[in-house]
């Protein structure tokens, strides 16, 4: 009994070692977008295991919401430099999440990258992509 449970998690580490390799490489590339602020917020609260969740969710959401992925990220970037936007200071970590205030100033997303829905600003000198009608940072664009 006791060799056949040994066997098992032997397999099952052998099968999910290599996938979550990947998945973490994937993630840390930001090929996943939202994967990477997902598994960091989760490995803060819950460790690795939490880290592995909130990549998983933080991508599935990413994935849902239509987020620059990892080929249009810098290009944006680029894009947004090439603009000459003033950089907001915010006194609080620039985070997903975080709620800008109501006096920083908000610029159309050009159509080429395909979330016309939301709105872009740089705090801090980082782009960020913002929903329009809360306010919030959904985005942080490296």
């Amino acid at each position: 009994m006791k060799s056949s449970v040994f066997g098992a998690i032997a397999l099952a580490a052998t099968v999910v070692t290599p996938a979550a390799f990947y998945a973490h490489n994937a993630i840390a590339q930001g090929a996943i977008p939202g994967a990477a602020e997902g598994a960091r917020e989760g490995a803060r609260d819950a460790g690795p295991v939490g880290g592995a969740v909130g990549g998983a969710v933080g991508g599935a959401v990413g994935a849902a919401t239509g987020l620059l992925g990892i080929n249009e990220g810098p290009r944006f970037r680029q894009y947004v430099q090439r603009e000459h936007r003033r950089s907001f200071r915010y006194d609080e970590p620039v985070r997903v999440g975080a709620v800008l205030p109501e006096d920083v100033e908000y610029y159309d997303v050009p159509r080429e990258y395909g979330v016309t829905h939301y709105r872009y600003t740089i705090v801090d000198d980082e782009p960020v992509l913002v929903d329009p009608s809360s306010r919030r940072i959904v985005q942080i664009i490296r």
